[in-house]
């Protein structure tokens, strides 16, 4: 082949210092971010304690949070357009900073109730324009590098949450897993001030605004969280107030499907799920949330209350599953070029699901060390699923769609969250109450051997009654550990029940360059 004959290689300039320190704040809002989701659940018995919240009016420090969140996310592509890039992140800089130190000065449970929902409507967007950042101020040979960063910050953010959250408070006080956002969000703000340029206002796009939508989206994923992260514990439609948010839901999602039809730029664009890759990617990564988020919430549980951890010990066991992203991270970008999607993709998921299996061998004489090798086999299946389909996420739509994509996808990794904390609420309740009465039908009053074991703990324990509450604590405990290996066969079914999605998506080329939501 001749000089002449030979195709042309595009040439990039490389990205200043400005453009890095614009990444680098991506990053660092992204992991302020989803490192506040959970930086309360080791915290949350002193701070209900100490607001004088019930264990159930607690829940809504967390919750209030993620519904917040889950609707920002997807509007974070609008809000892009009308205020310009750098606007909107230094807004949602300065507005979860001071949302956070509302938390962290809270008395009582409305006034953290507030603080934590301004959290999560300022912190939604710090996640995907996180993505719109690498895409317009790196080139394309250097955008791995910016989205091997990214994707590390959103799998750290929930791990490290947990563990930041109890040493701050074992150490301090609760009050600092809030006012630790205060230097962040400063730093935060002088990134963005130097890296990003302004752009002008577009008002104009507010009169074309899909205001049908907008609400509907509002009002329907709202609705539907709370219904999801509430009903187990308020008897589902036995309670008022699940009936009413479950119409708000219903009449929010119509709504949205009006907007859909009406609006010439809705502004979430469902039809992208008509594609058969963005489909079947959608699925995977709401699948892949449930494992993040359900693993991250039931091992500390277990740990809690079946093997006698604190929160700060039962948080670092779950860290474990941070060392692979640590370890992958600087090879991600040249095994994005390299490795087909299909595959590593389909051993993520793979990983995930064995990882999962692995923990359904657990006793109430389980402790913490068992889940170390499960927790770094979780943490290079998160890695290889997550970092994989956000490229093919992406590579599924229009470039000028891009944008739309990475909200329905981040969008979709917290329904995941959300559901699987739902599941979860649900099955404890379920099972617990079947294992209990399986166990006790099993005992057998004239058995000889309950006979005798009945004797020897009335003897040690100082009287029949005490062992009778003995024995009811055994099976308690024992019908919580039974409930926990139900929880782990259910994830591990799931991933395995969707993984054959992953043979829909259509592989880069070999050697491709990777791509960005913008």
């Amino acid at each position: 082949m001749s000089a002449a004959t030979l195709p042309m290689v595009p040439t990039y300039p490389r990205a200043d210092a400005a453009a890095w320190l614009a990444v680098a704040a991506g990053a660092l809002g992204a992991m302020m971010a989803t490192l506040d989701i959970s930086i309360v659940n080791s915290a949350l018995p002193t701070i209900q304690g100490e607001i004088g919240a019930s264990g159930t009016e607690g829940t809504w420090i967390s919750t209030a949070y993620l519904v917040a969140e889950i609707i920002t996310i997807p509007l974070s592509g609008w809000l892009e357009k009308v205020l310009g890039l750098r606007t909107l992140l230094l807004a949602a800089a300065l507005l979860f900073t001071g949302f956070s130190m509302l938390c962290g000065a809270s008395h009582s449970l409305p006034m953290m109730i507030a603080g934590r929902a301004g959290q999560g409507f300022s912190g939604g967007t710090l996640i995907p324009t996180a993505m719109t950042i690498i895409a317009t101020r790196l080139p394309p040979p250097q955008q791995p590098i910016g989205n091997t960063l990214f994707g590390g910050t959103v799998i750290l953010g929930p791990v490290v949450g947990p563990v930041l959250g109890g040493w701050l408070t074992e150490n301090a006080s609760w009050h600092y897993a809030f006012f630790i956002n205060l230097p962040v969000g400063a730093a935060l703000v002088m990134l963005l001030t130097v890296g990003l340029p302004h752009q002008r206002l577009r008002t104009d796009l507010l009169r074309q605004a899909d205001w049908l939508g907008i609400a509907g989206l509002a009002l329907g994923l709202g609705g539907l969280t709370v219904v999801l992260e509430e009903g187990e514990r308020e008897e589902w439609f036995a309670s008022s107030e699940i009936r009413i948010l479950a119409i708000v839901s219903v009449i929010g999602f119509a709504l949205l499907a009006l907007g859909q039809l009406r609006s010439e730029k809705p502004v979430i664009r469902l039809a992208l799920l008509r594609d058969r890759q963005f489909g079947a990617i959608a699925a995977l990564v709401t699948v892949a949330g449930m494992v993040i988020y359900g693993t991250a919430y039931v091992i500390p549980q277990f740990l809690v209350s079946i093997a006698g951890y604190n929160a700060l010990q039962a948080g670092e066991v779950v860290l474990f599953s941070a060392i692979p992203t640590l370890a992958m991270m600087p090879f991600t970008p040249r095994l994005v070029r390299l490795l087909d999607i299909r595959l590593a993709v389909g051993l993520g998921m793979a990983l995930m699901a064995f990882s999962a299996w692995h923990e359904t061998d657990i006793s109430s004489q389980t402790a913490g060390s068992t889940f170390a090798f499960s927790q770094v086999l979780r943490g290079f299946g998160t890695m290889f699923a997550m970092a994989w389909m956000n490229q093919a996420s992406i590579r599924s739509v229009a470039p000028e769609l891009a944008g739309d994509a990475s909200g329905l996808y981040n969008t979709a990794r917290n329904l995941g969250g959300s559901l699987a904390l739902a599941g979860i609420a649900v099955v404890q309740d379920q099972r617990i109450w079947l294992h209990s009465r399986r166990i006790e039908e099993s005992l057998s009053a004239n058995s000889p051997q309950v006979q005798t074991y009945m004797a020897d703990r009335a003897q040690a324990l100082g009287g029949m009654d005490n062992a009778y509450r003995s024995l009811s604590g055994t099976i308690q405990t024992e019908a919580l550990v039974m409930t926990y290996v139900d929880l782990f066969w259910i994830l591990t079914m799931i991933v395995i029940v969707l993984m054959p999605l992953v043979l829909l998506l259509r592989p880069l080329p070999k050697g491709g360059r990777m791509v960005m939501a913008h």
